[in-house]
């Protein structure tokens, strides 16, 4: 193992302590579906058209989580928006999960104020600030979770909740066996292959980070469940590890980036491609993957397959977010940086905030 790497540097990096959100996320996702299941409900069931989310970054990842999930099981239109603006498709017919982490995220308190006129059902999640304020004095379903998380760091709490509400509202089936057999696989997960104490040679993260440094990762998976894995896996990339990624799906890519692969030719010793793989998914695209690979290993790209863990569905997903997440986190230690600050997306907010 790299020096890097070491528990002594570790602990001199990360002055965050985002190896302990880390470690403790599985306890998040039960922490969540507890809350999910006390919260105030403040308006009646009623058939709804669709489902809506709004949010942004860290705190709309969770939302991605939902709507991937569900892909076969919602019979309703589940979207999520990232804007200021609401389409025209939210109507009095809509439920609108309103997800920030800070509760001041200038663009969903925007949709708030939309979806709100056009008489939607709302719920807002966050730790409190203004979205807090807006819904507490309209009497709107209002569900706090912790302070003192990166909003990345909250996707237990932005996804579990909003599933458990889902399934209280009659909206979904019963997701609490899920959470709990996600919870196991994940604590396996952190203790067998993930975990700080872990060596190299047993320790998935580690290893894939060591091939990441100083190179470019290119993201690929499923548009089915898992395009929420390569989404949330270029944002940890990006805010932990302060690197830029790209992703794309199958069976997409195939009509047109993989004609990409052929220029510039000598970049391609600087790229590694990351294949995130499920047994579960649909066999011509397990064999688009496979022909793709061939294709890339020709050209003499270095090509890493990091395979899903567990028998459900969401803990499947959940476990490929947690290990890219872990990987985002050696890697910018590999880098020598704190996982956790995000200045220029600190100073972006600031400059906003000036005007």
């Amino acid at each position: 193992m790299k020096k890097g790497l070491s528990p002594e540097n570790l602990r001199k990096l990360d002055k965050s302590n985002m190896l302990d959100l880390l470690l403790d996320f599985p306890a998040q996702c039960m922490a969540a579906a507890s809350i999910a299941e006390n919260a105030s409900i403040n308006f009646k069931n009623k058939d709804f058209g669709k489902v809506v989310f709004c949010g942004l970054g860290g705190s709309a990842i969770g939302a991605d989580l939902v709507r991937s999930y569900l892909y076969f099981e919602s019979k309703i239109p589940i979207q999520v928006f990232r804007e200021y603006s609401l389409p025209a498709c939210v109507d009095n017919t809509t439920l609108v999960f309103l997800s920030s982490y800070s509760g001041n995220t200038e663009e969903t308190l925007s949709a708030y104020k939309e979806a709100k006129e056009r008489g939607a059902a709302l719920i807002a999640i966050s730790s409190g600030g203004q979205l807090k304020e807006h819904a507490k004095k309209d009497n709107v379903t209002f569900i706090e979770i912790p302070k003192g998380l990166p909003p990345r760091c909250a996707l237990g709490y932005m996804s579990i909740i909003p599933l458990c509400i889902l399934e209280r509202l009659g909206l979904i089936k019963d997701v609490r066996p899920s959470i709990n057999q996600t919870v196991k696989v994940l604590e396996e997960l952190k203790k067998r292959s993930l975990s700080w104490h872990i060596s190299q040679k047993d320790n998935i993260a580690k290893s894939v980070a060591l091939k990441l440094f100083n190179k470019l990762a290119v993201i690929y998976s499923a548009s089915v469940h898992f395009d929420i894995c390569a989404t949330r896996f270029r944002g940890q990339l990006a805010e932990n590890s302060k690197a830029l990624s790209s992703s794309h799906l199958f069976p997409e890519m195939n009509h047109n980036e993989i004609a990409g692969w052929q220029n510039p030719a000598k970049l391609f010793k600087n790229f590694v491609v990351i294949m995130l793989r499920d047994k579960g998914m649909h066999p011509r695209v397990v064999k688009r993957m496979d022909i793709t690979g061939g294709i890339l290993k020709n050209e003499g790209v270095e090509l890493i397959e990091i395979w899903s863990h567990g028998e459900d569905l969401l803990s499947r997903i959940f476990s490929l977010i947690y290990i890219g997440d872990f990987i985002s986190y050696y890697l910018a230690i590999l880098y020598g940086i704190d996982p956790t600050p995000v200045d220029r997306v600190t100073y972006l907010k600031n400059q906003l905030a000036k005007t």
